[in-house]
């Protein structure tokens, strides 16, 4: 059956379609409390902005994007991510759905990290396997890695954020919480 998904899908758009079939039921049974529904929504915020980040710097498979918030993390996507998933699950005010995020979030973004470790490793070797032994994989490190290759023009562009269809995530969370914020009026 593995072999069939993944054939069928890719790994990603498992995660992508998975989210969705949460999404709906998340967003038909919440019950916002104003408390969870300000706090979910300050840390969908910085997920937000985390991801836009992300977005805006890395060059998917043209370079290994050291710098931006991958000086602090080797995953700031999926931590922007986590930020996003765990603040909508508290904004819909009922905490059973913030630990079938967390089973969600765990069981598929292991799973992508392994994967994006190995292809990285095989694509750029030493580089990579410096920057994986100095960066943190999820939770960021206070100081920046400092190890930047005179080729990395990965700063911040709105190209690149555009290119990496980011606006998705804002208005998937975006409209998430619209529909919350209704709910709790």
């Amino acid at each position: 059956m593995s072999f069939l998904v993944s054939n069928w899908l890719t790994h990603r758009e498992v995660r992508r379609k998975t989210a969705w079939l949460l999404v709906i039921p998340f967003l038909v049974f919440a019950r916002p409390v104003t408390v969870f529904f300000l706090v979910g929504s300050f840390l969908t915020l910085l997920g937000l902005v985390l991801r836009g980040w992300s977005a805006g710097t890395i060059n998917k498979a043209e370079t290994l994007t050291t710098t931006g918030p991958y000086a602090y993390t080797q995953n700031p996507l999926y931590l922007g991510s986590f930020l996003i998933g765990t603040g909508l699950s508290l904004a819909g005010g009922n905490l059973i759905w913030l630990l079938l995020f967390l089973i969600y979030f765990v069981a598929t973004h292991t799973v992508a990290i392994f994967r994006e470790q190995a292809e990285l490793t095989e694509r750029f070797c030493q580089k990579y396997l410096e920057y994986q032994n100095q960066v943190p994989v999820f939770l960021p490190m206070l100081s920046p890695y400092g190890s930047h290759s005179p080729d990395d023009d990965s700063g911040f562009e709105w190209a690149r954020y555009l290119r990496n269809r980011e606006w998705e995530a804002l208005l998937g969370a975006t409209a998430a919480v619209a529909v919350l914020l209704m709910k709790l009026i």
